[in-house]
């Protein structure tokens, strides 16, 4: 049985509201005026909806080929945004120059501890959604990968609080044929990624060439027994419309691709028959509208 948790519900219509969410919440709290973010888009909308509301200002750095509605989308939540000539890791290196320079807060992946903390209710909820039962398997399309730690974090505060017992799902991380750093870095048997040349996707989410997290993520998928797969983007395109015509969710590319890998997934014995699965749609396809 395979269940798709959609993330497009949240505020911003992304799974980044969760972190953007505690984050920025955090920065208001300590008395902070503004917040910076290199994002590959989703994050950048969602800091800048939750800085409009906490009345912060926000400083984003996106690539300049980021999805049109999603550029449009934070400009009109009144964020200061850049369009970069580069990809994510390059626009983080433009907004550490600014937090250098400014003083910026920055809330970039790592660079502080309460997105995670935001993150991690996607493992609470597909806990208390199944009965406190966890599924056999979660499928995650993953750039910089840190979903897939906030949800086993949630895991290990859920066993110490005696809510679950130590069984955990198998954790696989999708990511696109165009740029799939964790799962070369899986099948070589690494303990971290090296950084991907030539990223090239129009799932943007997934167009993430190094992530500072990339190591945790393949410790998770060793200790979980689960795999990485990566997914072409004409396999995403092929798969949208599927989900849609049997499910009613426009997904975006990332969540298109869990669902293209749940057979190849079941061709390599990684899943069973009986097992019980969970996709993530992370947004909604209507990001990603005219690309």
């Amino acid at each position: 049985r395979v269940w798709i948790k959609d993330e497009s519900q949240n505020p911003t219509a992304s799974f980044k509201a969760r972190g953007l969410c505690m984050a920025v919440s955090r920065a208001k709290e300590l008395g902070l005026t503004d917040v910076a973010l290199a994002s590959a888009g989703n994050a950048g909308s969602a800091a800048s909806a939750y800085a409009a509301a906490a009345g912060l200002r926000a400083h984003i750095v996106v690539p300049k080929d980021t999805p049109r509605p999603i550029v449009e989308e934070t400009r009109a939540l009144g964020a200061d945004i850049e369009l970069f000539d580069g990809l994510i890791s390059d626009c983080a290196a433009r907004v550490a120059e600014g937090v250098r320079e400014h003083g910026w807060f920055d809330l970039s992946t790592l660079r502080e501890p309460y997105r995670a903390e935001g993150k991690k209710t996607m493992g609470y909820e597909i806990a208390e959604q199944l009965g406190w039962k966890l599924p056999d398997a979660i499928v995650y399309p993953s750039g910089g990968g840190m979903g897939v730690v906030a949800i086993w974090k949630a895991f290990d505060e859920m066993e110490r609080l005696g809510w679950i017992g130590p069984e955990r799902p198998k954790m696989i991380p999708v990511q696109a044929a165009g740029c799939a750093p964790i799962v070369r870095a899986w099948e070589q048997g690494a303990e971290d990624a090296e950084p991907w040349t030539g990223a090239h996707t129009y799932a943007s989410g997934l167009r993430v060439p190094r992530g500072v997290g990339h190591f945790l993520v393949l410790r998770i998928v060793r200790d979980s027994g689960g795999a990485a797969l990566a997914i072409p983007d004409e396999e995403m395109r092929r798969w949208t419309p599927i989900v849609g015509g049997k499910t009613g969710i426009f997904c975006a590319p990332e969540g298109a691709a869990t669902a293209a890998a749940v057979p190849l997934l079941r061709e390599r014995g990684v899943l069973g028959p009986d097992d019980q699965v969970v996709l993530f749609n992370t947004g909604s396809g209507l990001k990603y509208v005219g690309t």
